[in-house]
């Protein structure tokens, strides 16, 4: 069946005659490859993966094409992954095949959608399909979505299907429906409501139900397990002149989990001396499963006027991860989207801790504000405070923001980083410090957490209006993790078409610490230099790259990488 709807998908783009000769047909498409060439290098931690120990070369590559004719949208990609570690970063990956194909057409106030579609309801909290390649990311929903416009204002949709993993689908069950509309009481002014409200359900296949019954059994967790789980969410935004204000609260009931915080103890029954049935402890479990419902509320309020802009988020999480097989963790068969707490740094080094969303529980809020004091200067502040449910401290970021602009001749931004990093939650290591007031602007030195001072620059010289240098300085200071780091950046801009760059990240040496696993990078370089070239939708790049392990976060979501040592080559192509 699933090779026949290919066949006939195929036809139908290549056969426009067969059904009308009076419209004009379009074809979009784009490509985007990435290859990567491994180079052994023990020294820095490049070593021990398939790549680097056998394989030496390692691809992904994407191709779509996008057909719109008479009133239908369609839609091919072939995917392609050989020796990939993206979907393992210690591991590899090599398949190929048909990675998604859609059709979409509306008819009067209906909209009818087949196929693997990406869709979401409110922010995504109870229910998102979305792609993210850099992270390997793609939980498309295959399945079927239809949407009524009931008026001008208002519009139902309702989905049902399996979530997409790699080239096959889990086997649970997804259906959803979500309402929203627009409300304006008086079109006289600038007042607005825009409410909506979403429900989702999933149901367990039969193999993930024993499966679970089997394991929370092995640690004397006798709940009974539910095929179906549901999520409930109400979400409103308010506008009013210059102020917005969003609201999201979700609900999902009763829902097996993994607790990678929980832990237990695993026991079998025995006859004791006496005749009596007794237990038998054996070892002691760290992350089990759990039946438990969840909840989460999210909330934002913008301010912005000429010249000045605010915004406030909060957030309050309690058991709401949301998956399609109780045992995936991280960002595999996840069905939903939590929106993060912290903003997404751009620099190198202030990125290097970046907190992943904690979807078994946290609390936080984030304030980020601009203000212009003329035309040439303005400042920033974004600061973000994340704690656990119980109080314990998660994260905290205080990055304060200078910008200088002399016409249109260069740009100086000058800015610093104040760090509390919980690292024993966000990448389980138990960083035991080495004195006990490390960095006073930011906390006390505390085991698992990284305290860091982070000053950094970027300078912007343009010698023509096509010709430019960036140039960027930074230096992260800490003596936790792997200690103190530096690192330049130089870019030479030739606008259409050339782009060439070079960047150094150096390990300070730590100063009186004997611990080796603190100081086994120090005194090392890792160089990178590359060139881009662009031609109107098409983008070559070229890299020699040297990269330590670290977290590498896109659109908010965050995963663990390897260090890299190696070339890299990625093109991408819009036609």
């Amino acid at each position: 069946m699933k090779h026949l709807l290919h066949i006939l998908f195929l036809t139908l783009l290549c056969t426009p005659a067969l059904i009308a000769q009076n419209t004009a047909p379009r074809i979009t498409g784009n490509l985007q490859t990435n290859a990567n060439f491994f180079i052994t290098d023990a020294k820095i931690g490049a070593s021990g993966t398939p790549q680097y120990d056998n394989q030496k070369f390692g691809t992904e590559s994407w191709l779509a094409l996008n057909y719109s004719n008479w009133g239908f949208d369609m839609g091919l990609r072939f995917d392609m992954f050989n020796n990939s570690n993206l979907l393992n970063p210690t591991g590899s990956f090599t398949g190929e095949g048909i990675g998604r194909w859609y059709i979409h057409k509306e008819i009067n106030k209906f909209d009818l959608s087949g196929g693997y579609l990406y869709d979401q309801i409110g922010s995504g909290i109870i229910f998102r399909a979305y792609e993210e390649r850099a992270l390997m990311i793609d939980n498309a929903l295959f399945g079927v979505k239809v949407g009524y416009q009931i008026n001008d204002n208002w519009k139902v949709k309702a989905f049902t299907g399996r979530q997409k993993r790699q080239f096959n689908t889990y086997g649970s069950v997804i259906r959803g429906a979500s309402i929203e509309g627009f409300i304006q009481p008086d079109t006289t002014t600038n007042f607005t409501l825009a409410p909506g409200f979403g429900t989702v359900a999933r149901t367990l296949d039969k193999e993930s139900v024993t499966r679970a019954a089997s394991e929370m059994k092995r640690y004397q967790r006798l709940d009974s397990i539910q095929y179906n789980s549901y999520a409930f969410t109400l979400f409103n935004t308010l506008n009013a002149g210059n102020f917005t204000w969003f609201f999201e609260g979700a609900y999902k009931t009763k829902d097996v989990i993994f607790n990678e915080f929980d832990r237990a103890i695993t026991s079998d029954t025995t006859f004791l001396p006496d005749g009596s049935v007794g237990s038998i402890e054996f070892d002691t479990i760290n992350g089990i499963l759990v039946n438990t419902d969840g909840y989460m509320a999210y909330t934002s309020m913008t301010y912005a006027s000429e010249g000045f802009g605010i915004t406030l988020e909060g957030k309050y999480t309690k058991n709401f991860r949301f998956r399609t097989d109780p045992f995936q963790i991280g960002v595999q068969g996840q069905m939903n989207f939590l929106p993060p707490m912290a903003r997404q740094n751009t620099f190198r080094l202030p990125a290097r801790f970046a907190p992943n969303t904690q979807e078994i529980g946290e609390q936080g809020f984030q304030l980020d504000a601009r203000y212009s004091l003329s035309k040439k200067v303005s400042v920033g502040l974004n600061v973000s405070d994340i704690y656990q449910l119980d109080g314990k401290s998660l994260y905290r970021e205080i990055a304060p923001e200078f910008t200088f602009k002399q016409e249109r001749k260069w740009q100086l931004l000058v800015g610093l980083q104040f760090l509390k990093y919980n690292i024993s939650t966000y990448q389980f290591k138990d960083d035991a410090v080495d004195t006990e007031d490390v960095i006073p602007w930011v906390g006390t030195g505390q085991q698992g957490y990284v305290d860091a001072f982070s000053p950094y620059a970027e300078w912007l010289y343009k010698f023509t209006p096509r010709n430019s240098l960036r140039v960027e300085a930074q230096y992260l200071l800490t003596d936790d993790e792997f200690g103190s780091w530096a690192f330049l950046l130089a870019e030479l801009g030739m606008a259409p078409h050339w782009l060439i760059y070079v960047s150094d990240m150096y390990k300070v040496p730590s100063s009186g610490v004997t611990n080796p696993d603190k100081t086994k990078y120090d005194g090392l370089h890792y160089p990178s230099v590359g060139i881009v070239y662009t031609h109107r939708a098409n983008r070559f790049s070229f890299a020699y790259v040297k990269q330590v392990e670290g977290i590498n976060c896109a659109g908010g979501i965050c995963r663990y990488e390897p260090t890299f040592h190696g070339v890299r080559l990625q093109l991408s192509s819009s036609f």
